[in-house]
Formats: C-alpha cells, structure tokens, sequence
C-alpha cells in the first residue's frame, strides 16, 4: 500500500508516484493488476482524490499502465519485463572499433608529450603561444563589455560562417596588416586548425582521394586526413622548404606552411612558391596555406601570403589559438567564395556555428585595439627570448654539434641532429633531469630526421639559459 510521509518535504503527488513506480518496476505490481478507483485508494492512503487523480496520470502518461472505461486502470504489459531484464541494466550496446582514430590520438598523444607532471622545471613547449595578466585584464574587459552591450537577436542560430562583425574586423586586419584583400564572403570561422582542415576535407575532397602533406610537418594536418579517409603522401622538406618536385601527380590538395615551416622551421623559397602555385593552377588541385605563426618574423616584416598570389586554388588558414590564446578556439579560412560557401555549408549541417560568447568577445578585444596593442606587446617579447634562445645555443656549444635552423620567424628552432642520434634517449633523460624537449620524429611520416623543435614562447630570458646549458651539459 502507499503511504504519505509528512516529514518528507517533497509533494505527496510525488512521493505516491515514486512507490507507485517502483511498485511497478520490481514486480510488485505485475502486469495486468487492476489498481484501485482513484476515490478508493484516495480514502485509503487518507490523501484527495485529486491527489490520486494525479499520480494515475501521470503512470499513463509515462507508459507505467493501461486505461479504458470499463477495465479501469492496469498496470501495462511491458512496463515490468523491459525494466527488469539483467541484460538490458547490466550491459549497453558495445561501442565500434575505431584504429584509426585510436591509432591518431595516440600520435597527438606523443606529439604534445603528454601533460603527465613529471617534475618538469623547464618546458620548452613550441605549440603555445606567451599569456599574462594583461592579456587577461583586456579580455576579461572585451568580455564584459561585449556581453552587456549584445542584444537578443545575437543570442539566436547565427550565420554558419560565422559572427558578420567580427569577419569584418578580420577583414580589416588581413587587409592592412597582411595585404590580403577579400570579402566578407570569402571568410568563415572555426574552433582551430584541426577544424578548418576536417572541415575542409568534408566539403572539398572525396574519400580516398590524394592529399600530399610536409613531412616533417603539422601532425594534425595529416592524422585528420587520414581520419577522413584520405590517402596521404609525405613530401620531403629541406632548407628551401617543401620539395614541389616530389607532390604526387594525383594530388588534389597539398597542405604547406610557407610562412615558417612547422617543425623544421625554414621558410618556402620564392622559387618553389612560384612553382607551387603554377602546379596547383596546372593540375587544379588546392593549397592549404596555415599561417599559424607567421606574424612573428624577426627580420623584416611578414612575408607576402600564397593566396595573395593564387587566390583561386588556396585556402588561407589563420589562427587566434596561436596569435592570442589556444583557449579562444576561433580560427578563420579565406578562400575563394564558393568553395567557403560549401565549407559552410558542411558546417551548418554538422556545428551550425561558432559559440556566440567567444566571437563578440573577440570581435570587441580587436575593434577596440586590444589585439594589436597585445600582438606589438607580445612581438617585442618574442624577439627578446629569440635572442636569448639564439645566443644560449651558440655559446653553449651546442650549435657547433647540431644544426640550428628556423631562426627567422615564429615561436619555436630546430636544432637538428644526425639521423644516427639517439634522440629518443637524450629526451628521456632530459625530462628526468626536468627539461621537456620536443623530439622532431614525432612530426615525421616516413622522414629520418632527428633533432629537438624548441619553443620559446613560454619561458623567460633567464630560464632559456639555464635550460639551454643544461641540455648542453647533458649531451656534449
């Protein structure tokens, strides 16, 4: 029988239908049992009618029993047998295997070296980007001001390429600070690097077909192509940057970061920039162009951009992950207006759009020159611990046993060894003497080269010294 409990400050409709339910589910009430007339059971359990009127509702709203006129109310078949099978609680269904996923979380696992504290006093960490105070104060501010000022019509589906205001401003920037002149049209926003590159490969390739990639090269480049089922070939990097040469002839996307070549760090020759873009207009096929942190040159200004070139045939990818924060999560591709128009097509249907918080925020921190006071800011710190960097490898030795090289632009060297070096080794047992160095193989497909891709971004003057001496201590 159902009982009332005054002490229980739940409603009595609620505390009823619990044990009505529970009654139900363990088999107390099996199925077929008539339940008593809502006035009956009302007058036993010393509660209103309505009260019970309630609790019977809501049992066959629920699917918990059965009405009619002259039956009355049942408890129903299925309701005591779906809910007590040992299969069904014990165990769901089982989940797909998935190695090519597995296989690429484990490699970005191994390219990012884990976060494992493992007593680590100096990391000389190349994928993120200097943050301070300041930097917090501006956003905090951008963020508050930005929040309290958006109307109701910003908190609705937006457009799928993303916040117009904010593409304005993005417009404005590539416009005066890099030389890129495009429509807003030509512009759509994403939450990173590996989202503009899925994305891509969603709208513009087909399953299977050829993508050729740097290697040494960008990690996520290629594991999310693989994901998507692509056939990825590595293209050899040297002192000149990609070797066009060796693109396969079936390609029909090459992935290049011309700027300051992620892991080896060089920058892409004149020549072969002129005769990648030929290829690409020849065999029609596409160029991803990741400036991911070729704002940051320390000899002369920002080098002229690929897509100002061959608008046609590249896809400009730029990223405020490394520009400001990785935490921001809002990247851009600009590219030509009806392949963006198809990429936002492909994200209408699987993301819809950006988060609105995050672009109105970002829109308001670059309007109101936050940005570019954070990017001279920031600039002016770079090239001091480049310095540093610089002079601590040469003085410490080390350059005269290693090959230093990606000196001119952006937030990471190599310093490159023999292929027969054990750098596997020297990197274990740098992190045991608690110095996080990034071992270039974990950018490589096929390649054999060895060295260490060192990031300066996150570490003082003074500490890049002592870090630098130590590893020289340790190996020479």
């Amino acid at each position: 029988m159902l009982k009332v409990n005054r002490e229980d400050k739940s409603p009595i409709w609620q505390q009823l239908l619990d044990q009505a339910i529970h009654n139900i589910t363990t088999g107390k009430w099996p199925p077929g049992e008539l339940l008593p007339p809502s006035r009956e059971l009302a007058l036993l359990v010393g509660v209103s009618r309505s009260t019970i009127q309630i609790v019977y509702e809501e049992l066959f709203s629920r699917g918990y029993t059965v009405t009619n006129r002259r039956g009355g109310t049942r408890v129903s078949e299925w309701g005591y047998k779906s809910r007590t099978s040992k299969d069904v609680i014990s165990q769901g269904p089982s989940t797909p295997k998935l190695p090519l996923l597995n296989d690429a979380v484990d490699q970005l696992h191994s390219w990012f070296q884990g976060k494992e504290n493992q007593n680590v006093e100096i990391d000389f960490c190349p994928h993120e980007p200097y943050l301070d105070e300041q930097f917090q104060k501006n956003w905090r501010q951008s963020f508050l001001q930005a929040s309290s000022k958006a109307d109701l019509a910003s908190w609705g589906y937006g457009n799928a390429n993303g916040f117009v205001p904010l593409r304005e401003q993005i417009q404005r920037y590539l416009k005066f600070e890099r030389g890129v002149h495009v429509d807003i049209d030509q512009i759509i926003l994403t939450s990173g690097a590996q989202h503009s590159i899925d994305l891509i490969a969603q709208a513009l390739l087909l399953e299977g077909e050829t993508v050729s990639v740097e290697d040494p090269g960008f990690p996520a480049a290629w594991m999310t192509m693989k994901y998507r089922s692509m056939n990825v070939v590595p293209v050899p990097v040297d002192e000149y940057g990609l070797q066009v040469d060796c693109i396969h002839p079936q390609s029909k996307l090459v992935f290049v970061t011309p700027s300051h070549q992620c892991a080896v760090g060089v920058i892409m020759s004149e020549p072969r920039r002129q005769k990648l873009v030929h290829m690409a207009v020849q065999n029609q096929f596409w160029i991803i162009e990741d400036d991911y942190d070729g704002e940051f040159r320390y000899r002369g200004g920002p080098l002229p951009t690929l897509f100002s070139q061959q608008p046609q045939n590249t896809l400009y990818m730029m990223s405020f992950s490394k520009m400001v924060a990785p935490g921001i999560r809002i990247s851009a591709i600009i590219g030509p207006k009806e392949a963006i128009r198809q990429l936002a097509q492909v994200q209408a249907l699987t993301y819809r759009h950006l988060p609105i918080m995050e672009q109105l925020t970002l829109a308001h921190f670059i309007e109101h020159g936050h940005f570019m006071r954070h990017m001279r800011r920031i600039r002016n710190i770079y090239r001091r611990r480049h310095e540093a960097m610089t002079r601590a490898i040469i003085e410490s030795g080390l350059s005269k046993r290693f090959k230093l090289s990606g000196t001119e632009t952006g937030l990471h060297m190599l310093l490159e060894a023999e292929e027969s070096f054990d750098e596997e080794a020297v990197t274990y047992q740098a992190l045991e003497s608690g110095i996080r160095v990034y071992p270039l193989s974990t950018y490589c497909i096929r390649s054999d080269r060895k060295g260490w891709v060192l990031g300066f971004a996150k570490v003082d003057e003074a500490t890049i010294e002592e870090g630098i001496y130590r590893l020289a201590e340790m190996i020479l």
